[in-house]
């Protein structure tokens, strides 16, 4: 699904260059899930924007299924992210004069899907996760790790091959961010995503089967599967 080789990103600030990334190799298989972890500024979300083509690499190549994203036009690039590629944030971005439905409704309006046609997905998108009974519920009349599954919904009506998400549960309390992990985990295993989360949080890294560890631009990772072979 995705091959990173080689893959460094810098930036330029007050006059000085950060490197971000710094020769970073990372294969990730397709129906997989990835959990990348790492403190603040160490990497981990410019990692994420590369893989879904927010960002583009300074050196190296990031490969999603063949196609190289980098040397992709931004006219092709927005097309395949609106296709493949389903994005779940810390800070939900739900707009709040739409209701859930219609919130998770506007990912299908770019495909040119019929009203009707969207009304229906939306819904079974929300019943997916949890939320039939939260149709017409403005996002100030949800909770958070409410706000939070109408979001994922919102990633997953467009039916994509991979989901990224960005702190998913970084504004959640302990319950709600379980409620929300398991929403996470049966939607991949449901629908066999290319799955991969970033996470300061170890108790939620330590659910994956494999860690992608960033710190100072340079990536470690470990298959807990392999590891815990006999």
């Amino acid at each position: 699904m995705y091959q990173l080789s080689n893959v460094s990103k810098h930036y330029t600030r007050g006059g000085r260059t950060v490197t971000a990334l710094d020769g970073v190799d990372l294969a990730i298989g397709a129906a997989s899930r990835l959990v990348v972890q790492g403190p603040t500024g160490g990497g981990k979300s410019t990692l994420l924007q590369l893989l879904g083509g927010l960002d583009r690499p300074s050196s190296g190549s990031v490969i999603l299924d063949g196609t190289d994203l980098g040397a992709l036009s931004e006219s092709r690039l927005t097309v395949l992210r609106a296709q493949r590629i389903g994005f779940v944030f810390q800070n939900f971005h739900l707009i709040p004069t739409l209701t859930a439905q219609e919130n998770v409704e506007t990912a299908l309006v770019p495909f040119g899907v019929k009203a009707l046609e969207r009304r229906r997905r939306a819904a079974e998108a929300l019943e997916s996760v949890g939320l039939a009974d939260r149709l017409g519920h403005l996002p100030d009349e949800l909770s958070g790790g409410q706000q939070q599954r109408v979001a994922i919904a919102r990633a997953l009506v467009k039916r994509p091959a991979v989901l990224l998400a960005d702190e998913p549960t970084g504004n959640l309390d302990a319950s709600m961010r379980d409620e929300v992990m398991e929403v996470l985990d049966g939607q991949w295993q449901a629908h066999g995503l290319t799955f991969v989360l970033v996470t300061h949080d170890a108790s939620v890294a330590r659910r994956a089967p494999r860690v992608a560890a960033v710190e100072h631009g340079r990536v470690t990772v470990t298959d807990r599967a392999a590891v815990e072979r006999p």
